[in-house]
């Protein structure tokens, strides 16, 4: 089958949707089938060759708390027409179908059966165009659409209130042959102390500031203990090292973007991974693939997370914004390594449930069902 995945995000930027992308590629690719990401490229992506068609120019627009890349340039017909009458996919699958301007255009444009991906669940004001016009074009484009999927229940409730229809809910996927319970930890932090990590672009929507409260409450407690910092983000990091560095708070290293290849390794290291998210997370793909490793998780109670993490089981969850409900969920698993090692291994069960191949299988039912 020669299938299309469109992604509106600048592919050369890591971020959840690209990953997703990628991932569900690669394990189609090995399934036997041709595969094609059509999506905008601020810079080539070596590791994708040939199989990246790149299309439109990437720029930073602000979404809601976050910053989408994308490209809105109103010149992309040509282009995207001369892509699909050359490349003749059978199915189109699109990630966030309605996220202008290249899924929107592909939609307009493509003659081929398409499927969709919803991941968000917030944080799209042009869903509810305050313009009949407007409101007329998103539900025309929608109308494309010949299958929807959600990658959880929080996203297709989201997305369900303005494009009421049937969903079915495929979540994201974890490579359990990548992250896996046997790799190896970084030996430069293996030296007794208690290494608390958080993973994640250095967003304010990330929920970073709480838990630098939070470590500044447990530091007091365990002085042996240590907070790894492991995301992008250079404007944002400056500030929290300086807030760091006025509240003296001691043992925070910051060590920016972490290849793919390092990224299981970092989570091997760490006693407890902590992700303390604000809101408008649809999915927890850092808990999954902690989890994977077999590291226990301190998560915000937030619709995203809950739908992947048991309170109790694989790790604890908390109010969000609440830096000392933060602060205790940490010390009660600081101070308990058994417990620890009972939800890592509890992790390690949950995180099999969403090995990229079972997701890619169910992806492709999907394929199967619109192609007759």
């Amino acid at each position: 089958m020669k299938i299309a995945l469109v992604s509106p995000y600048d592919f050369a930027y890591p971020g959840g949707v690209c990953n997703h992308i990628a991932n569900l590629e690669g394990q189609l690719t090995r399934m036997g089938h041709e595969v094609k990401i059509i999506a905008p490229a601020s810079k080539a992506v070596s590791s994708l060759g040939e199989r990246l068609i790149p299309v439109g120019k990437p720029r930073p627009i602000p979404v809601s708390g976050s910053v989408a890349r994308i490209t809105l340039s109103p010149w992309l017909s040509s282009r995207i027409k001369t892509v699909l009458e050359r490349e003749k996919f059978e199915i189109a699958h699109l990630h966030e179908p309605l996220m202008p301007m290249l899924c929107t255009t592909v939609l307009r444009l493509s003659n081929t059966p398409t499927v969709g991906t919803f991941h968000a669940s917030g944080g799209r004001p042009w869903y509810n165009f305050g313009t009949p016009l407007g409101k007329l074009v998103l539900k025309k484009w929608f109308r494309k659409l010949d299958y929807k999927i959600a990658v959880s229940t929080p996203a297709m409730e989201f997305v369900n209130k303005y494009f009421p229809d049937e969903y079915d809910i495929i979540p994201n996927g974890v490579d359990t042959d990548h992250f896996r319970p046997d790799v190896e930890p970084l030996e430069e932090y293996l030296d007794g102390k208690l290494n608390i990590m958080f993973v994640g672009r250095l967003e304010k929507r990330k929920g970073l500031d709480y838990l630098l409260e939070a470590y500044r409450q447990v530091k007091r407690v365990i002085p042996e203990s240590r907070l790894i910092v492991v995301g992008p983000g250079i404007r944002l990091r400056k500030k929290y090292e300086k807030r760091a560095a006025r509240a003296g708070i001691e043992d925070v290293t910051f060590i920016g973007f972490a290849t793919y290849d390092d990224l299981p390794r970092y989570y091997k290291t760490a006693d407890i991974v902590c992700c303390p998210a604000t809101g408008w997370e649809s999915f927890g793909i850092v808990l999954i693939e902690a989890m994977a490793v077999g590291t226990p998780v301190v998560a915000s109670d937030i619709p995203g997370y809950a739908s992947v993490l048991t309170h109790d089981a694989e790790g604890l969850l908390v109010p969000p914004k609440n830096a000392s409900k933060l602060a205790e969920a940490l010390l009660s698993l600081a101070n308990d390594k058994a417990v620890r090692q009972q939800m890592g291994q509890k992790g390690i069960v949950t995180a099999r449930q969403y090995s990229w191949e079972s997701v890619a299988k169910r992806v492709l039912d999907c394929y199967h069902k619109v192609l007759g």
